[in-house]
């Protein structure tokens, strides 16, 4: 593989400053955090960012600087990981072993998504979504996606991966550790939100045949990675749906044999942004009782993103192994503190839009994470901010907003 002397002094050192991070003894501790929380044990909050808008980011230490496609993937991860730690480090964890992935190629579904793609002043915009599901003819049309492992690309990238950084860091190949499950945001891509909407009313066996097709088709793929042994335990330093990181003393399941992971080795998610504002009883039959299907196979489970649930709480208990609970921004918080109580993780996500006015003011965002502070005591609570559209360019405010939350929650008794 011809990689040039530069790039690969250029991931040595990056490595290196890597490796003397991870092996630093706070990474035992801030582990040990985590399993705490994730086993609802007192802890105080915990903290994480993610979703940055990192191609506003300018910053000379992000700056790639190899040329080869695989050295500049490898220094990316690495760049990121220490920038992360240098200035926005919140209750992030540093593993001392770099992970190359198992390769496979998915089909997908069948059905192609129709949106011209809005763009706007700072990147992504809105989409307009045609619907291409009007008939039970269109529902036949979701295919249970087909999963082709690529065995000789995965240890192609592992063997040119320890030859670049394997004398530093630790190289290993790592499967799927977590899935994020949202049916119905595949789903009303090709369905339409205001149709949706109409036919849970007007048609609403037309509306639980395409869930369901679309679900049979998720768990399909899920058979398809569990049997072809592309699975991963899940209690690695990874990202739980909408939440924090998912290191637990609970998985993988006493039986694992250390090599055949399944989904019960799992966390699991799901997730009915679209039923925001869709009555609990309709959020139950037209999206949880499908999603259930999903959420049975899998040790530990999380639920919700951008969708209120304060109100919702019965519904909730329905999901086995339930463990975390995402909410929108715009719930009825001292509600939600009582749906959620000390049963669940609270997985609350500050308001991104501060990032995004014209002068940074860290005032209002201070105020919302001290409110937050004191209704939540009590509870099991994790700080995730995320949804990041934009910080107008300015790294700086990112990285205020890190220092400040992590510095409240650590004085939070």
């Amino acid at each position: 593989m011809p990689v040039s002397l530069r790039d690969r002094e250029t991931l040595i050192h990056l490595a290196a400053d890597v490796r003397e991070i991870a092996n630093l003894d706070e990474q035992s501790e801030r582990r040990r955090r985590w399993q705490r929380l994730n086993s609802l044990e007192p802890e105080r909050p915990l903290v994480w960012i993610n979703e940055i808008p990192w191609h506003e980011l300018q910053d000379d230490d992000l700056r790639c600087r190899c040329e080869d496609d695989l050295c500049r993937e490898i220094e990316r991860q690495l760049r990121t990981t220490l920038y992360l730690w240098s200035h926005m480090r919140t209750d992030m964890v540093v593993d001392p072993v770099f992970y190359t992935p198992k390769l496979y190629r998915d089909s997908g579904f069948g059905l192609a998504v129709q949106a011209p793609r809005g763009v706007s002043e700072y990147g992504r915009g809105s989409d307009d979504y045609e619907a291409v599901i009007r008939s039970e003819a269109d529902v036949d049309k979701i295919r249970i996606p087909q999963i082709t492992p690529l065995p000789a690309e995965t240890e192609l990238r592992y063997q040119q991966t320890v030859e670049l950084i394997g004398s530093l860091l630790p190289v290993k190949v790592r499967g799927v550790t977590h899935m994020w499950n949202a049916p119905w945001d595949v789903l009303i891509t090709w369905w339409g939100v205001t149709e949706l909407f109409m036919d849970m009313v007007e048609r609403p066996a037309f509306v639980h045949r395409g869930i369901s097709r679309l679900m049979d088709a998720l768990l399909g793929r899920l058979d398809q990675l569990e049997a072809l042994g592309l699975l991963e335990a899940g209690d690695y330093n990874h990202r739980v749906g909408s939440g924090g990181l998912g290191i637990t003393r609970e998985l993988p399941q006493p039986d694992f044999d250390g090599i055949h992971a399944r989904p019960i080795d799992q966390w699991g998610t799901s997730t009915g942004q679209i039923f925001s504002d869709v009555s609990p009883a309709m959020h139950d039959e037209f999206c949880l009782q499908h999603e259930l299907r999903w959420l049975e196979r899998f040790g530990l489970n999380a639920y919700g993103c951008c969708e209120p649930l304060h109100h919702k709480g019965e519904m909730l208990k329905k999901i086995p192994r339930l463990r975390r609970v995402s909410m929108s921004r715009w719930i009825d918080l001292d509600r939600g503190v009582e749906t959620i109580g000390d049963r669940w993780i609270f997985s609350y996500k500050p308001n991104p839009a501060v990032f995004a006015e014209t002068r940074w003011d860290p005032e209002p965002a201070r105020q919302e994470v001290q409110s937050m502070l004191e209704r939540t005591r009590g509870c099991r609570v994790e700080i995730i901010m995320k949804d990041i559209t934009t910080c107008r360019g300015d790294s700086q405010r990112l990285w205020d907003w890190c220092r400040m939350a992590t510095e409240m929650a650590e004085s939070a008794v």
